[in-house]
């Protein structure tokens, strides 16, 4: 059915053509053109001013945005120091090693010389399965004195060669003991979950309450009402080591961080479970961040756990994405 029952009026025909609805009559020239007169008016150096002022401009707000990224720092690593360096270097390098030094022909030529080890145990100050450095040396001395031959009570009668070969056995067996406890309770030689646990274990002695409340000052007091002071319970003395307390939470969250950014780069970029793993840490640390920060005020305990673990406000400002 047509819209008009007669023909259109004049006024309307133009605008109901086929051509006018499929091309438009505006010239691109014509707009250049256009611009160009209306610029006409306007000083050459005046321009050229104006575009210096803008450039300036664009320049100072990248130089800007450059440093402001650079004070939030890395929202996943934060700035390295020290102590989260020292998670990694809790087990000592690999030392290079001759060729020869662990041959089949010098293990059958010296049957009871241990073959060398980069993982020595008496070089470590961290060791597994809670022994401490003294404790080793005390054990092993002692043992040394328990399994050491007597002296024998007729020296005419005994063989001096023999007593010798005896004594360099018996220096050869003692040797192989001590150097088989060393690379047992090695942090160098066990799973990364011993060194996790080691890692766990200094992170509460170094942030834990029970050590800092005796070092730090305690934030500043909030202000409060007569009222509300009077209703305030009295504290429960603190029963054993610290471990649920923020810091030691976030220390310890900051230690699986970096064992996961670590896995995930590098030929684990496809790994979607650790990257979830990862996301999931960080976002959990940000909360609580979040809540230490507006807890604490400012306080020594916030200056202390921020310089140690290299915190950074991008940490627990802003959005953390895992790319």
């Amino acid at each position: 059915m047509s819209l008009w029952n007669h023909a259109p009026p004049g006024f309307l025909a133009p605008a109901l053509t086929s051509s006018h609805l499929l091309f438009s009559t505006t010239s691109t020239l014509a707009t250049t053109v256009k611009k160009v007169k209306k610029d006409d008016h306007r000083d050459s150096y005046a321009l050229r001013q104006a575009k210096a002022r803008k450039d300036a401009n664009l320049s100072r707000q990248a130089t800007l945005k450059e440093q402001r990224a650079k004070e939030l720092g890395d929202p996943i690593r934060g700035v390295p120091t020290s102590f989260v360096e020292s998670f990694d270097k809790i087990v000592p390098q690999q030392v290079a090693q001759e060729a020869d030094a662990i041959s089949l022909e010098a293990l059958k030529a010296n049957p009871d010389k241990p073959p060398p080890s980069p993982a020595h145990a008496s070089k470590e100050i961290h060791l597994d399965h809670g022994v401490r450095p003294e404790e080793l040396e005390r054990s092993i001395n002692f043992s040394r004195w328990l399994t050491e031959p007597l002296a024998p009570t007729n020296t005419e009668r005994e063989d001096p060669d023999r007593e010798a070969k005896e004594r360099r056995k018996w220096e050869a067996r003692h040797a192989a003991a001590a150097e088989a406890v060393q690379r047992i309770i090695s942090l160098a030689n066990s799973s990364s979950l011993h060194r996790t646990k080691k890692n766990v274990e200094r992170i509460v002695e170094t942030f834990g309450r029970h050590k800092t409340d005796l070092t730090l000052k305690p934030k500043a007091p909030a202000v409060v009402t007569r009222s509300a002071l009077a209703q305030v319970p009295e504290s429960t003395p603190r029963a054993g080591p610290d471990t649920g307390s923020s810091e030691v939470q976030i220390g310890i969250l900051t230690a699986k961080i970096r064992v996961l950014a670590d896995r995930y780069e590098g030929e684990n970029r496809n790994d979607k479970i650790n990257k979830r793993n990862l996301r999931l840490l960080l976002h959990r640390r940000q909360k609580l961040l979040k809540y230490m920060e507006k807890k604490e005020r400012g306080s020594e305990r916030w200056q202390h756990m921020i310089q140690t673990l290299g915190l950074t406000p991008a940490c627990w400002k802003g959005q953390i994405a895992v790319e």
